[in-house]
C-alpha cells in the first residue's frame, strides 16, 4: 500500500473532518498516520483464508447471511440494570443535579 501522508493530503483530511491543526503539529502527525498506515500494511500481510470475520465482540454468535443483513437481529435487553443512577452520578468527576457534566465539544461556529 505504501501511501506517502503528503501535507497536501495531511490538509485535506484535517479538513474533511473539521480539524484545525498549528503549523509545528503537522510534522508529527505526519509521522503517526505514515506509522498508522505502516501497521495496517502489517496486518494485510497475514493470510485470513478461513478465518471468518468478527461482527460482534460478544459471546453470542450472530452469522451473517442474506436474510438477517435485511433484517437486523431484535433489540434485547440481555442484564438487569446493575448501577444505579445515584451509584453512577458518585463517581463522575463533575457533575450538575442528575446530569453528568463535560466539556463542551462543539463551539457553534461553522
Amino acid at each position: 500500500m505504501n501511501v506517502e501522508i503528503s501535507p497536501k493530503l495531511l490538509s485535506h483530511l484535517a479538513h474533511l473532518s473539521r480539524l484545525e491543526f498549528e503549523a509545528d503539529e503537522l510534522p508529527q502527525l505526519q509521522a503517526d498516520l505514515s506509522r498508522i498506515l505502516g501497521f495496517i500494511d502489517a496486518l494485510s500481510a497475514i493470510d485470513t483464508t478461513g478465518v471468518e470475520p468478527l461482527v460482534y465482540l460478544s459471546d453470542r454468535r450472530y452469522t451473517l447471511s442474506p436474510e438477517n443483513l435485511e433484517q437486523p437481529r431484535k433489540d434485547e435487553v440481555l442484564a438487569e440494570q446493575t448501577i444505579s443512577h445515584g451509584e453512577a452520578l458518585e463517581n463522575a468527576p463533575q457533575r450538575d443535579s442528575d446530569y453528568f457534566r463535560v466539556p463542551k465539544v462543539l463551539s457553534g461556529k461553522k
